[in-house]
């Protein structure tokens, strides 16, 4: 028998529900429950086939016991590697080499030396940097982000460049960027799973958060045919390249342009309360689906991670290689002995 575990925090009606659903659609050959964990020793089997993580961004004990169940076989959604290196900036280079746009946006060095570096450190860094070329780039308001963050957390909204030294001086280490404002006629936010099925759900972020989701898409006719084909493109070109089996994406509708704003959510709210009943039975289904999926196609003692196009090619050719060098190992010599 096989074992899906969800690794989870304090959100309770997706967990529950995706752990029933599972169990009703299989329950015999493949089961669902919570991971339970009673030790973690290096190499040791987790003993699930699939694990979802909806907290290891939290909680660094988790991640590394979901890197230790993976290398053993476990296939972990999202892949626990990839999300560790992944970034909000290297996103958006991303999502420009495979044609998805976003708003424009540049690096900004932290206003504190990170701990244990000297102005040495920064030796190959110009200063001042040149403001007023970033300026013409990004314009006013901006929004200035961590560039690793998530959670809307630091996100500042800034007018000027005097309101941008006073904001950024708040941000201690934190190495953040900034990002032109983009002023949207509509909003979307697309779940991705399983890299295939895509949910694209109107969106109003400037609603209270259990208001979000309801709202109406603004466009009519085929301008709103148009525009949902070209956002179902565009998430899957991300999730694709970005390799992530749980995700949501957000769009803001400029001129009838989708811009991706945000599509580095690897543990996405899914709690019934806030997508509402129709999105929240939609997200449960696809990730049953998704998980005994992968459940049935995991084979013991290999990697059953998924990788992205970003990295794939290279992982496939290196894991390709080290299989080369082992069939090609040398059997051990045998020993005469003498008397």
């Amino acid at each position: 028998m096989k074992k899906i575990g969800i690794l989870f925090g304090k959100e309770n009606t997706f967990p529950w529900a995706f752990i029933e659903r599972v169990n009703q659609k299989e329950g015999k050959d493949i089961i669902a429950e919570p991971v339970s964990i009673d030790k973690v020793t290096q190499g040791g089997d987790s003993g699930y086939a699939v694990i979802i993580d909806r907290i290891s961004q939290d909680v660094p004990f988790y991640r590394a016991f979901l890197k230790n169940a993976a290398i053993c076989g476990t296939a972990v959604v999202n892949n626990p590697f990839w999300w560790s290196a992944d970034e909000k900036f290297f996103n958006n280079c991303l999502a420009l080499q495979v044609g998805v746009p976003v708003p424009n946006t540049a690096l900004i060095p932290s206003f504190e030396l990170p701990t244990d570096t000297s102005g040495e450190s920064f030796r190959n860094l110009k200063m001042p940097l040149d403001w007023n070329a970033i300026f013409d780039y990004i314009k006013f308001p901006a929004y200035m982000k961590p560039h690793a963050g998530g959670g809307w957390k630091s996100v500042y909204r800034v007018d000027d460049a005097e309101d941008l030294w006073k904001k950024h001086a708040e941000t201690e280490q934190l190495v953040m960027m900034l990002q032109e404002e983009i002023v949207f006629d509509d909003y979307f936010r697309c779940y991705c799973i399983g890299q295939k099925d895509v949910r694209i759900m109107p969106y109003e972020p400037r609603n209270p958060h259990h208001l979000r989701y309801d709202s109406q898409i603004k466009a009519q006719g085929p301008a709103a045919k148009k525009l949902l084909e070209t956002i179902h493109d565009y998430v899957m070109r991300l999730n694709l390249a970005l390799g992530y089996d749980f995700n949501t994406v957000e769009f803001a509708v400029r001129d009838g342009i989708p811009i991706a704003i945000d599509f580095c959510n690897p543990a996405p709210d899914a709690d019934v309360n806030s997508v509402g009943q129709e999105n929240f039975d939609w997200v449960v289904e696809a990730a049953a689906n998704m998980a005994i999926e992968r459940a049935k196609s995991a084979k013991p003692g290999q990697t059953n991670l998924t990788w992205g196009t970003f990295v794939g090619a290279g992982v496939n050719d290196n894991m390709a290689a080290l299989t080369g060098l082992a069939a090609k190992k040398p059997a051990a010599k045998k020993t005469t002995k003498t008397k």
